[in-house]
C-alpha cells in the first residue's frame, strides 16, 4: 500500500517559508502525487451508491456558440452536473472545495459548512460567481465561471481567503454518461482524468498542476483516486482525523470514483472583520482550474489544456459577448422586469441542444436525486417534453425568434412524432422514448404550433399534420394521462389542447385542399367544446355551488363521485374534490370567452382550495392532495413512496392566471371582440375592469419575478409554509429554504422561464400573443364559417 510521506495535513504545507516560496509556474499550485514505479489501485471498488446533487439551481451557462458543446450548472455553493457533448447527457456530480485546520484537523466543505451566495455578474450574459464564507467565518472561497466559446471546457476563478493557516483541497466527482457507476479515474501528467466508455474529463490548474517528474511522493501534497464513501480523500480526511498518513490511490477503476488533490497556496489571503489584508502586503492572484472534456482522455486532456493556456480573462470576454451580443437583439419591457427577463430569454436558449437542433430539455437538474441511487442511466428532467418544448416555442415567438420555434417544430417532427401520428411521453433527443403513456396534449401542441408558425406547406401536412389530426380525432377527447402526467380520464386541459389542435390542422388542410379531413377535424373539435363541461364538470360538488371544473374525471362523469388515486401517495379521495386550474387552457387556446360563468365560479372554487398567499405573492398548487415535492418535516421527494411527499405551489400557475387576466383585460378593452359581442355600454365601468384586470395580471408577473432566486432562476415550485423544518436532506433540498422562494424541485425550469417572457411580452402587447386566432374567431366570436 503506498502511503504519503506527510499525508494530507503534512506539517511542511504550513511551513511559512514554503508558503511565500513561489512555485515555478504560478501562486498556486495543485501537487499531484504520483509513484511510477509502483502504480496502486484502489481497492473497495465500486464504491458506495451514487445520487444526483440538488435540483434547485442557482446558476447555469453555456456559451451561445455551436462549437463548444458543454453547459454547466450550479447549486449548494457547488458546480453541479456538466452535460456534454449534447443537453441530455449529464457527466458530474459535483466540484467542490474541502478544507482542513492542520491544528484542531477539522474537515469542513462548501456544500456542509458554508453559507452560499450566487451573483450574476452582468445583467446581459449567463455569468456567474459563488460566494461561500464558512459557517465558522474562518475562511472563504469566491469562484466565478466560464466557458470557452470554441471547445468543451469550464474555466473557475478561484479565490481563497483565511483568518488563518488552512489546507485546501479540490474534490472532483465525475458521474460520467448520466450514470454515476461505471467510472474509472486516474493521474497522468499532471492531470485529474476520468473515463467512461466514449465521455472523459480532464481536471488541470493554472498555475501548475505539478507532477514530482522523480517519482518521488511531493512531501507537500497529495492527490489521490477512491471509491465513494470507502476510500476516497474526503472520506479518509473524516473518517481519520489528524492522521497524516493516508492512502494515496494513482488510479480507481470501475465504480462510483471521487478524485481528490491537495491546492498549495504560495501566499494566503487573510481577512479581519471587514478589512483584507495580505502576508507581507503582496498582492493575491486568484487560481484558474479548467474542466475539460471529449471523447478520449488524450483529447478531454488536451481541450483543457487549451482552454487553461488561453486563460481566464480572455475566455470570459468572449463568453460575455456571445451572450451580450444576443441580448442587444431581445424587446425591451418594463425596467423592473428588464434584468429578469433576458435572464429567462439567456436560459431558454442556452436550453437548446447544440447537435440536436430544436431539441430544449425541460430542465438541467435531476429533481431529488433521481431516486434510490443514480448508478445507471438517470435521466431527471434533462429530456424533451413536447408539451415543455411547446411553451418554449411559443416564448421564442414572442421574442421574434421565429427561427428558434420553427427548430423546434422540426425536432418534434422528425424525432418524436411517431408513425401513427402519436408522440411519446418524454423522450432523449435521439428520440428514444422515456415513458409509456400518451399524453394527449403534447399530441396537439405540435399542430398548435405548425398553424402559428404558418408551415401550411403540402409536405408537412401530408406527413405530419394529417397523422397526429387523425389520431386525435380517433383516440380523443380521452387521454392517458392528463398534463400532470398521472391519471387517465378526460381533463379541460388536454380537451382544450386537443380542441385547437384539431381547429388548426383543419385551417392548414382547407389551405391544402382536403376539405373531406377539415370537415371531419371540425365536427370532432364543434363536439368536443360542446361537451367539455358534461365531462370534466360537476353539479354536485363540495364546493361554491357545487358547479365547477375538475382536475379530471375518469370516465367523463363527473357527477359519478367515483373515487379517485391521486399519483404520489397523495390518498383517495372522491374525484369532485380534486380541482386544479387547467380549464384556464381552455380560455387561453380561445375555445372559451374569459367571463364564461362557469370559468369564473371554477376559479373562485380554486382558490378557496389551492391558492396560498406567500410573501412573494399569490400561487397555486397543482391540485389538492398532491404528493409531489419534499416533505414538510425536511425530506426530499421520493420515487418509491416509501414516504409521502409533498406537493408545493408552481410558479407558472401565477403565470397561467396572470394570461387569463390579461385575456380578461382585452375583452374588455375590445381587442379580441367587437363591442357589439361585448354587449357593454358603460364606459367608465369598462375602463375601471380593464385597470382592474390588467393591474391583477401584472401582480402575477411580479409574483414571478419574485420566486426567482438569487441567479434569477425561476423554480418548479415553491415552498409553501412560514415553517421551515428544522432538519433538511442537505444536497437535495435548498439550505436557505423560505416560504415562498424554490425547494428541491427543478430550477430554473423550462416551462416557468418561458411563461415568464410570454407574460411580459403579453402584457407589453396586451393581449395574449399566442392564442390561435382561429380556434378564437370560432368559438369565442361565433364565426364558423
Amino acid at each position: 500500500m503506498l502511503k504519503a510521506v506527510t499525508g494530507f495535513v503534512s506539517k511542511k504545507v504550513f511551513d511559512r517559508d514554503f508558503i511565500f516560496a513561489p512555485l515555478r509556474l504560478g501562486v498556486f499550485a495543485l501537487i499531484l502525487s504520483a509513484a511510477a514505479q509502483s502504480q496502486t489501485l484502489a481497492p473497495g471498488g465500486p464504491g458506495r451508491d451514487s445520487q444526483w446533487p440538488g435540483a434547485g439551481k442557482q446558476g447555469v451557462g453555456t456559451s451561445n456558440t455551436l462549437e463548444s458543446k458543454i453547459w454547466f450548472t450550479l447549486g449548494n455553493g457547488m458546480l453541479t452536473e456538466v452535460f456534454y457533448p449534447q443537453v441530455d447527457t449529464a457527466n458530474v456530480n459535483q466540484l467542490q472545495f474541502v478544507v482542513v485546520d492542520p491544528k484542531t484537523k477539522k474537515v469542513e466543505t462548501e456544500l456542509a459548512d458554508a453559507v452560499h451566495r450566487v451573483k450574476p455578474l452582468r445583467p446581459d450574459s449567463l455569468s456567474f460567481q459563488q460566494i461561500n464564507t464558512a459557517k465558522s467565518n474562518e475562511w472563504k472561497i469566491t469562484k466565478t465561471y466560464t466557458v470557452d466559446v470554441e471547445r468543451a471546457s469550464i474555466l473557475i476563478n478561484i479565490t481563497f481567503e483565511t483568518k488563518k493557516k488552512l489546507n485546501l483541497f479540490v474534490y472532483y466527482d465525475p458521474s460520467l454518461k448520466n450514470s454515476g457507476m461505471h467510472d474509472s479515474a486516474w493521474i497522468q501528467g499532471g492531470a485529474l482524468l476520468a473515463q467512461d466508455d466514449n465521455i472523459a474529463s480532464a481536471l488541470v490548474a493554472n498555475p501548475s498542476f505539478n507532477r514530482n517528474i522523480s517519482n518521488e511522493v511531493v512531501a507537500e501534497g497529495l492527490s489521490t483516486n477512491g471509491f465513494f464513501g470507502v476510500n476516497d480523500g474526503l472520506t479518509q480526511l473524516k473518517n481519520k482525523p489528524g492522521d497524516v498518513n493516508l492512502d494515496s490511490y494513482d488510479k480507481a477503476e470501475n465504480g462510483n470514483v471521487v478524485q481528490v488533490s491537495t491546492i498549495n497556496p504560495t501566499k494566503y489571503r487573510t481577512y479581519y472583520r471587514q478589512s483584507v489584508i495580505t502576508y507581507a502586503g503582496e498582492p493575491i492572484e486568484p487560481f484558474t482550474i479548467a474542466l475539460g472534456f471529449g471523447k478520449t482522455p488524450e483529447e478531454a486532456l488536451k481541450t483543457a489544456q487549451i482552454s487553461l493556456q488561453k486563460g481566464f480573462k480572455k475566455c470570459q470576454a468572449e463568453y460575455d459577448k456571445s451572450w451580450t451580443d444576443y441580448v442587444k437583439t431581445l424587446p425591451k419591457v418594463d425596467a423592473k422586469y428588464q434584468n429578469q427577463f433576458n435572464m429567462a430569454a439567456m436560459v431558454l436558449k442556452a436550453f437548446e441542444d447544440k447537435t440536436t437542433r430544436g431539441g430544449n430539455v425541460a430542465s438541467l437538474s435531476t429533481p431529488w436525486g433521481g431516486g434510490n441511487n443514480g448508478n445507471e442511466t438517470t435521466t431527471g428532467y434533462h429530456l424533451v417534453w413536447s408539451r415543455d418544448l411547446y411553451q418554449v416555442a411559443t416564448a421564442a415567438m414572442a421574442l421574434g425568434d421565429k427561427a428558434a420555434a420553427e427548430r423546434a417544430l422540426e425536432f418534434l417532427f422528425k424525432y418524436q412524432q411517431r408513425a401513427d401520428g402519436s408522440f411519446p411521453q418524454i423522450s432523449f433527443l435521439d428520440g428514444r422514448q422515456v415513458g409509456d403513456s400518451i399524453q394527449m396534449d403534447e399530441v396537439s401542441f405540435p399542430l398548435i404550433l405548425a398553424y402559428q408558425l404558418g408551415k401550411t406547406d403540402k409536405k408537412t401536412y401530408e406527413q405530419n399534420i394529417k397523422r397526429s389530426a387523425d389520431y386525435i380525432a380517433k383516440n380523443g377527447p380521452f387521454s392517458q394521462q392528463e398534463r400532470w402526467e398521472e391519471k387517465a380520464g378526460f381533463s379541460p386541459s388536454t380537451i382544450a389542447a386537443e380542441i385547437a389542435g384539431l381547429v388548426c390542422a383543419a385551417e392548414i388542410a382547407r389551405l391544402n385542399n382536403d376539405t373531406a379531413s377539415a370537415e371531419r377535424w371540425l365536427e370532432k373539435a364543434d363536439e368536443w367544446q360542446a361537451n367539455v363541461e358534461k365531462w370534466t364538470a360537476t353539479t354536485t360538488g363540495k364546493y361554491g355551488d357545487g358547479n365547477y371544473y375538475l382536475r379530471l374525471s375518469q370516465k367523463g362523469k363527473p357527477d359519478s363521485g367515483e373515487k379517485i388515486e391521486i399519483g404520489n401517495g397523495g390518498g383517495i379521495f372522491d374525484e369532485r374534490e380534486i380541482v386544479d386550474a387547467g380549464f384556464l387552457e381552455l380560455v387561453r387556446l380561445g375555445i372559451k370567452a374569459p367571463d364564461d360563468s362557469l370559468i369564473q365560479k371554477s376559479l373562485r372554487v380554486v382558490d378557496a382550495v389551492i391558492r396560498v398567499d406567500t410573501p412573494n405573492g399569490e400561487v397555486w398548487y397543482r391540485y389538492n392532495h398532491d404528493g409531489y415535492g419534499d416533505t414538510y418535516d425536511g425530506k426530499r421527494w421520493n420515487w418509491d413512496t416509501t414516504w409521502r411527499g409533498n406537493g408545493h405551489p408552481w410558479p407558472l400557475l401565477a403565470g397561467e392566471r396572470g394570461q387569463y387576466e390579461l385575456a380578461n383585460y382585452a375583452w374588455f378593452k375590445g381587442r379580441e371582440t367587437p363591442s357589439s359581442v361585448r354587449g357593454r355600454s358603460n364606459l367608465k365601468a369598462e375602463l375601471q375592469n380593464q385597470r382592474l384586470w390588467l393591474g391583477r395580471a401584472e401582480r402575477r408577473l411580479d409574483a414571478l419575478l419574485a420566486f426567482a432566486n438569487d441567479g434569477l432562476m425561476i423554480p418548479e415550485q415553491v415552498w409553501d409554509k412560514p415553517e421551515i423544518p428544522k432538519t433538511i436532506d442537505l444536497g437535495f433540498i435548498p439550505s436557505s429554504l423560505k416560504f415562498g422562494e424554490g425547494n428541491g424541485s427543478a430550477t430554473p425550469l423550462a416551462w416557468s422561464m418561458a411563461q415568464f417572457v410570454r407574460l411580459a411580452l403579453n402584457l407589453k402587447a396586451g393581449r395574449n400573443l399566442e392564442t390561435p386566432d382561429v380556434v378564437y374567431r370560432r368559438y369565442v366570436e361565433g364565426k364558423k364559417n
